[in-house]
């Protein structure tokens, strides 16, 4: 996973109930962790998003685009041996090596689609990222073949990060070199946490043994960064085990660790039998998940990390030697294009955003016949691109104005005083000066829920997805 968690299934929670709004202070008016997304990964939320705008994005395609602003690939890889009892992602546990090798083909196939488009030709790409899903599920052989064929038509000489996420328990030593050989820069792996009873309850498909086997093959393949992502809350915590699981990730020294909050989007497993009254919500309230990601902040600064974002925390000695930067996350939350492909997927090029179809049968069927596989999309105005480059840097912890009046022509502390000032009586944000704002850690362990408060009016009750 990563900062921006690229891909989500938002057809599925199509007929689904809005979550909540949160209060403007940030907290929410339920503490119980209810069924409903908060994490923000986009702006306008996708339930806007609509196959009517499919027709500019399509003629936006067949006009050059601009080389100044950075450009990254997404491709998702939608295959899992288990899917996980919080999972929300499109995922697959139940295809063969053929329908695998299928898919992996039309995957290389968009990609190629994609690069007879004008508005990416002649364009270097910065970033690329394979995520899932389980993209080291998939076997060497086949996952070489997608690789020649994404390297064929977007040279990789001047990539400035590759990132790969990972499942323990589907890593061989032999896979981990492949990576490292095909240029990935940065290998993400999903231990969630240490704790084999609460991986077994969460429906994780690794072990505890897994995780221990694969970090020698990763150190010694010499990864120019290895994340873990931990998450906050799974069920069956207790402040036991998260402890437990804070003390053995710091043993383990990573070069980046990034913690989410469990949270109930509407169509996991967890969140299912919730909406069916079959039991109440099994995960632990906001207070506490927070109280525990406070915890696993104050311990790893004080064991040599720092924090970059609102969910990532990395080595100080890796960011003052480059190792710590994140381009993926960072190009995307300062406006870059971004092409989504896979089952799903969403990108966005030069101001449209664009979702692929999330049924298996329509994307591979529309990919073999020869045209992207484009599923809705949505035209942004000049201020929503403002309103979503400044609300997810503020996950980053600070805003700098001169950079949203210089590129938008807008002071945004002007423009959202009101909001800013309330959000500064609630203890989640100082207003530094004029030019900044930094969060406070008590805004940092719940931004999320602050984001919504500079959405436009007409997108404030809207479901996200």
């Amino acid at each position: 996973m990563s900062d921006t968690q690229p891909t989500t299934d938002p057809a599925a929670a199509a007929s689904a109930k809005s979550a909540p709004g949160p209060s403007v202070h940030g907290p929410g008016a339920q503490s119980s962790t209810e069924v409903g997304s908060v994490f923000v990964s986009n702006y306008p939320p996708f339930s806007v998003w609509q196959q009517d705008d499919l027709r500019d994005y399509r003629s936006l395609l067949q006009n050059p685009g601009h080389a100044e602003t950075p450009l990254g690939l997404y491709l998702h890889i939608p295959f899992c041996r288990k899917r996980c009892k919080f999972c929300y992602f499109r995922v697959y546990v139940d295809k063969n090596a053929k329908e695998i090798q299928r898919y992996l083909d039309a995957l290389g196939r968009e990609v190629e689609l994609y690069a007879e488009q004008a508005a990416v030709q002649n364009r270097p790409i910065r970033f690329v990222y394979f995520g899932g899903g389980t993209p080291s599920y998939v076997a060497i052989k086949h996952l070489d073949v997608l690789l020649k064929r994404v390297q064929a038509v977007f040279p990789w000489d001047d990539v400035e990060e590759v990132t790969f996420e990972c499942e323990p328990g589907t890593l061989t030593q032999k896979k981990v070199q492949y990576y490292r050989e095909m240029g990935v820069t940065r290998l993400s792996v999903g231990v969630e946490n240490w704790n084999e009873q609460i991986l077994r309850d969460n429906g994780r498909a690794h072990e505890v043994k897994e995780i221990h086997r694969c970090l020698p093959w990763i150190r010694e393949a010499g990864f120019d960064q290895l994340n873990i992502d931990l998450i906050a809350g799974m069920v069956g915590e207790t402040w036991d085990s998260w402890k437990d699981s804070i003390t053995k990730t710091i043993d383990l020294g990573p070069d980046s660790v990034t913690i989410y909050q469990m949270e109930l989007p509407f169509n996991t497993v967890y969140s299912k039998g919730i909406l069916a009254g079959e039991h109440e919500s099994p995960v632990a309230d906001w207070q506490l998940k927070r109280a525990w990601n406070d915890y696993a902040i104050n311990e790893l600064t004080a064991n040599g990390y720092e924090v970059s974002s609102a969910y990532t925390l990395v080595k100080s000695s890796n960011k003052r030697s480059g190792k710590g930067r994140f381009v993926y996350r960072d190009s995307l939350w300062h406006g870059a294009d971004m092409m989504g492909t896979g089952i799903a997927s969403f990108g966005h090029i030069g101001g449209i955003h664009a979702q692929n179809k999330p049924s298996w049968n329509d994307y591979l069927e529309t990919v073999e016949g020869g045209d992207l596989p484009l599923g809705r999309a949505f035209v942004t105005e000049k201020k929503q691109r403002l309103i979503r480059e400044m609300i997810l840097q503020m996950k980053l912890g600070a805003l700098n104005f001169p950079y949203f009046r210089d590129k938008f022509g807008v002071d945004p502390l002007e423009e959202w005083r009101p909001v800013f000032e309330r959000l500064q009586e609630g203890e989640m944000l100082d207003v530094v000066d004029k030019d900044r704002i930094e969060l406070t850690r008590r805004g940092l362990l719940q931004v999320d829920s602050l984001l919504p408060n500079f959405y436009e009016e007409s997108h404030r009750s809207a479901r996200y997805t």
